[in-house]
C-alpha cells in the first residue's frame, strides 16, 4: 500500500513540477538524493560486508502565495532504502504544512525538532554509520508537532517546536523544544555559525546544546557540548535520570575537488569516537567518498568499527 502510494505520489509531482501557477510562490519541486556505500563494518565481534543506502530520499516541496503577504508552504519526503529486502522500502521523514509571512513561519506535521535542526552542518559523518545521533540524544524527527520560526533579526532567529502528547515516540508526555541560531548554517552567507538549544521531555529526554561552527585559514572548524538526561521511560513513567555530558569537535578542509575530514566525539559514560574521511566532487551534484570510522561503548572490550567507499548524487 505505501509503496503504491508513494509511487502514485512520485508521478503525480513529475508530471506537474514544471507546471508553474500564476500566484506559485516556488513552483513544485522534486528533489532527492541517493547516498549508497560499500562498507566493512565490525560491529559486536562480527564482521559482514553491506552495500547499504544512507539516508537515500526522495520528496516533494513548494510554496503558493495566498496574498502579498502570505504563502503556503509544504514538504512531503520519504526515505528509501536501497537495501532492504523488502520492495516496499519507504519510510517517512519530514511531511509537514505551513503559513509564512512577516511574522515568519508556522507549520504542522512530522518534522524535525528545532535541536535537531540547530546542529547546522556541524556533522561532517551525517547520516553514515558516525553520525552523531549514535552517542548524543536529541536527533528528533516527532511525527506530531507544530513548530514556529521568527524572522531572521541582524542575522539572529529562534525557533520553537511542540511535541504533542498523542505521538507514540512522546511517551505520552508534551514535549517542547527550543533554538536560538545566529548566522549561516551553509557558512555561505556568514563566516560563523552558532547556536543553542533546550530540549524538555522530547522522546524521553531534556537535552541542552550548544553548536558553533567557522571558516579558519581555509579549514570548517565546528564544536559541539551536550547535556543529556533521561525524563521518561517508554511506558510514560517518571525517571530520574542522571544528567551526562558530551562533546563532539570536527574539521574540513577544502583541496579544489577534495574534502577533507575529521571527527571526534564523546559521551559520558556511553563511548567516544573518531572518524577520518574525504570527498571527491565529480560536478556539482555528484560525489565519490570513503570513510573510517571507530566507536567505542563503555564496558565493551573491542570497539566498532567501519570502513566504506560510497557514491551520492543528489537531484
Amino acid at each position: 500500500m505505501m509503496n503504491a502510494f508513494c509511487k502514485t505520489l512520485l508521478a503525480s509531482a513529475l508530471a506537474t513540477a514544471t507546471l508553474a501557477s500564476a500566484n506559485a510562490a516556488e513552483p513544485l519541486t522534486v528533489y532527492g538524493k541517493l547516498n549508497v556505500t560499500a562498507q566493512s563494518n565490525d560491529v559486536a565481534d562480527e564482521s559482514e560486508t553491506t552495500i547499504q543506502s544512507n539516508a537515500s530520499r526522495l520528496g516533494a516541496k513548494g510554496s503558493f502565495e495566498l496574498s502579498s503577504s502570505l504563502e503556503a508552504f509544504y514538504t512531503i519526503e520519504y526515505e528509501v532504502d536501497t537495501g532492504d529486502e523488502a520492495k516496499e522500502n519507504f519510510k517517512a521523514r519530514n511531511q509537514f504544512v505551513g503559513l509564512k509571512g512577516n511574522f515568519g513561519a508556522f507549520s504542522v506535521g512530522r518534522n524535525d525538532t528545532m535541536l535537531k535542526q540547530s546542529q547546522g552542518k556541524i556533522d561532517q559523518f551525517n547520516d553514515l554509520s558516525a553520525d552523531l545521533k549514535n552517542l548524543f540524544k536529541g536527533e528528533n524527527r516527532i511525527e506530531q508537532t507544530a513548530t514556529y520560526l521568527t524572522p531572521t533579526f541582524n542575522g539572529f532567529k529562534v525557533g520553537v517546536t511542540y511535541a504533542a502528547e498523542a505521538a507514540k515516540s512522546q511517551y505520552a508526555q508534551d514535549g517542547f523544544s527550543v533554538a536560538a541560531m545566529y548566522g549561516d548554517a551553509k557558512l555561505k552567507k556568514s563566516p560563523i555559525y552558532a547556536s543553542i538549544a533546550y530540549d524538555s521531555d522530547v522522546k524521553g529526554y531534556e537535552v541542552v546544546r550548544a553548536t558553533v561552527q567557522g571558516k579558519v585559514a581555509g579549514f570548517k572548524l565546528g564544536g559541539m557540548y551536550q547535556q543529556q538526561e533521561e525524563t521518561y521511560s517508554k511506558t510514560g513513567e517518571a525517571v530520574n535520570g542522571d544528567s551526562k555530558t558530551g562533546y563532539l569537535f570536527s574539521a574540513a578542509y577544502t583541496i579544489d575537488a577534495v574534502v577533507l575530514k575529521a571527527q571526534f566525539q564523546d559521551m559520558e559514560d556511553k563511548g567516544d569516537s573518531w572518524s577520518i574521511g574525504g570527498d571527491y566532487k565529480l560536478g556539482k551534484p555528484t560525489k565519490l567518498f570513503a570513510f573510517y570510522s571507530s566507536r567505542s561503548y563503555e564496558g565493551e572490550e573491542n570497539d566498532d568499527k567501519f570502513f566504506g567507499v560510497g557514491l551520492e548524487h543528489k537531484f
